[in-house]
């Protein structure tokens, strides 16, 4: 049974997909089924996340949700993945544990950055001595076989960048998973057409504890995911990355011929911001690590939009990424990057100055009410 996706031309062998499916729907309802209890247990113990400064909830939420998305991915991922004593498996599943540890610590005790740094590069570190690697840049800057010190240095950047990047993104109800589901769909579905089924199934078990999770995250969110959820899905969605990048550069005949730049676009808008927020933060003369409320979720909250416009508006932005970069997979790959570096500023420029059409919206608000009124 074949399908074929004619607007994004994706031919889909529908039988190919499966187990990925099977998957898919396990994790979505172990993850659903756990929460529950899960938030009964968080409440019972107090484990809540308490409001600051700089949060935006007004009241102790439920934290540590990413044990609920792990439990549905891990069970997932043993009833259906064919699991091999392969070094690359055995480092992704320790990496995805102690994650899962620092996580948990960090949300009942408040780690320094700086840990959860260290962690993050030795996971990192242990993925690209495991063989998971880029080993090419495709052509990206002339650029094609990489020296074997290039290969670790720009995998542990990229590994423990994208996993930063996520958890930073999780900042409003929604944002982090919805982006994260987004992205995990498509790595699932090229890592397929790649022919890197095992792989595959991984992105669809995550997506489908996520998309159960997002059931209870979307505001009012009962359960916030905490760093346990955002390290491990940031950490996964990372490697996922590297994977299908290595994937289609050994291929004989690559589904992705700019596999380098869309693999940069499934994860634009979370590594762009960190991106911006850092130099923003370094040119103002603090430290980069030093929290506020400039992220790209704070450019529309700040101006007094609710977190479900802000999720949609952001989530939207990242749906335009995903198929601008797959429509222009065939032209350089140079030009690519630049049209998607300059379309994330504009929308970066356009959120900033977002309060002045929330102006014009109370206005144009109040005058039909009091015109209704009248």
């Amino acid at each position: 049974m074949n399908n074929q996706l004619y607007l994004l031309q994706v031919h889909l062998p529908l039988l190919d997909y499966k187990f990925p499916l099977l998957s898919f729907v396990t994790a979505f309802i172990v993850t659903l089924l756990s929460i529950p209890p899960l938030i009964f247990l968080i409440n019972r113990y107090k484990l809540y996340d308490i409001p600051n400064a700089r949060k935006l909830h007004k009241s102790p939420v439920p934290t540590m949700g990413g044990i609920a998305i792990a439990a549905g991915m891990g069970l997932s991922i043993l009833l259906w993945l064919p699991l091999h004593a392969e070094p690359a498996q055995l480092a992704f599943f320790l990496a995805v544990l102690a994650l899962l540890v620092i996580g948990v610590m960090d949300d009942l005790k408040d780690l320094s950055a700086k840990y959860k740094f260290a962690v993050q590069f030795a996971i990192a570190a242990l993925i690209a001595l495991s063989g998971v690697r880029i080993t090419s840049f495709n052509g990206l800057f002339g650029i094609e076989t990489l020296p074997l010190y290039s290969q670790y240095f720009f995998t542990i950047l990229a590994i423990a960048g994208i996993t930063n990047a996520f958890n930073l993104v999780d900042g409003i109800d929604g944002l982090a998973g919805g982006l994260a589901f987004m992205s995990l769909i498509t790595l699932g579905l090229f890592l397929n057409l790649s022919g890197d089924i095992s792989t595959a199934l991984i992105a669809f078990a995550l997506a489908g504890g996520v998309l159960a999770f997002l059931y209870f995250n979307f505001n009012p969110a009962r359960i916030f995911m905490g760093d346990t959820g955002s390290l491990v899905i940031g950490f996964i969605i990372s490697v996922l990355c590297v994977r299908l990048l290595q994937v289609n550069t050994f291929a004989s005949h690559p589904v992705l011929p700019n596999a380098p730049v869309f693999v940069l676009g499934i994860v634009l808008v979370p590594v762009f911001d960190t991106l911006r927020v850092f130099t923003l933060r370094t040119w103002r003369g603090g430290s980069p690590f030093q929290a506020d409320r400039t992220h790209i979720h704070h450019l529309l909250t700040n101006n007094g939009f609710s977190h479900v416009f802000s999720v949609r508006v952001i989530c939207f932005i990242h749906a335009l990424v995903l198929i601008e970069v797959f429509l222009l997979r065939n032209i350089k790959q140079e030009y690519t990057l630049l049209l998607l570096t300059v379309f994330m500023i504009l929308a970066s420029r356009v959120l900033k100055r977002s309060d002045s059409f929330f102006r014009f919206y109370n206005k144009n608000k109040d005058s039909i009410i009091h015109e209704e009124g009248a």
